[in-house]
């Protein structure tokens, strides 16, 4: 006899793609659907439905917008689909598990769907359960997952800090590099940041400038490293790329991380100035946390301490409710939020 009264379905509010983008990204490029869910995985599946939390707005998320090239299987492979919902990283619940590693109630953090519940079958590459919640939950978007990752094996591992060297942050006030300004002072470095506004400034830099209003980047950097740049932190590519190299010092290292300011040009920027990574025998590095995850639970052994200690702070930009998703993905184009981007889906 079926169980009367025993809810077996939910309402699923997604974040759907209506278009391929080519040049800055839309609201309109993005659209709220309703679909239903079941609230029970297969049995003898490998499968977990979570119920999302936190989602995380990364500039990732703009590539994987634009029309697929048919010759290049990694464009494929990354491309979101039209009509279907975006993904990305976020922190969530275990409503029901058929996966040994996961019960039900359990948190994790990892690759999800913009929307209400996934349905997710997680690998040790894909998906990491939390076991420390006495911090945010939302942490795990920024400070405690990808971001955060990304700053500690940029700095310290690609870039081999050593005490008094001269750091450059662009995208100061960021997800990543608001740590990595905070890793630097730690290291014992002296630091500047770059930012979009005066209040993006703010993040506790040795000194800082808005290159908005900076009519001459490399002028700008002359200015705060008169004896050169030892450590680039590189989030936004083009023009500053430029700038800086001609401000390195011999045996420079540039971490790249990201490149920003190039994701939503149709015809990519030319760089010049790169004759100077020879002569000045700098080391370009670029490179992705995803590559790094076996470094994870080492990376969350140095970060915790830290955190609990009230040493390093961590700024977010929380927008409420899936349906303030779009403004909040696409703001993050635009240099509207101040800090770290997420959306906040539901609460535990």
């Amino acid at each position: 006899m079926a169980n009367i009264g025993v809810v077996t379905t939910a309402t699923n509010n997604q974040v759907i793609l209506r278009n391929y983008v080519s040049g800055f990204p839309k609201e309109s490029d993005l659209y709220i659907a309703a679909t239903t869910v079941d609230l029970r995985v297969p049995p003898g599946s490998m499968a977990v439905l979570v119920k999302n939390l936190y989602l995380s707005c990364d500039p990732f998320s703009r590539i994987r917008m634009e029309k697929p090239d048919p010759s290049s299987p990694a464009s494929v492979a990354r491309a979101y689909s039209i009509g279907k919902p975006i993904s990305g990283y976020g922190v969530a619940k275990a409503i029901d598990s058929c996966h040994p590693n996961y019960k039900n109630g359990d948190l994790l953090w990892g690759r999800v769907g913009w929307e209400e519940y996934s349905v997710i079958t997680p690998t040790p590459s894909s998906h990491f359960k939390i076991h420390h919640a006495d911090v945010p939950l939302s942490f795990y978007t920024g400070l405690l997952g990808i971001p955060g990752l990304t700053a500690y094996i940029g700095f310290y591992e690609i870039c081999s800090p050593k005490k008094g060297e001269t750091v450059f942050v662009s995208a100061a006030s960021g997800a990543v590099g608001q740590l990595v300004g905070q890793f630097a002072k730690m290291a014992g470095c002296y630091v500047v940041g770059s930012a979009s506004s005066e209040e993006k400034t703010k993040f506790g830099y040795d000194d800082a400038f808005n290159y908005k209003e900076e009519k001459d980047l490399s002028a700008a950097l002359k200015r705060c490293f008169p004896e050169g740049i030892d450590i680039y932190f590189e989030n936004v590519g083009g023009k500053m790329l430029e700038a800086v190299l001609e401000n390195m010092r011999t045996h420079g290292r540039i971490a790249a991380c990201g490149m920003i300011s190039q994701y939503n040009l149709k015809k990519p920027e030319v760089l010049h100035n790169t004759a100077t990574i020879v002569h000045k025998r700098i080391r370009v590095q670029g490179f992705a946390a995803v590559e790094f995850f076996d470094r994870y639970s080492k990376f969350l052994d140095f970060i915790l301490p830290h955190v609990r200690e009230g040493k390093l702070t961590y700024v977010e930009d929380i927008s409420q409710g899936l349906e303030n998703g779009p403004s909040a993905l696409i703001g993050l184009f635009h240099g509207k939020n101040v800090g770290k981007q997420l959306v906040e889906v539901a609460r535990v």
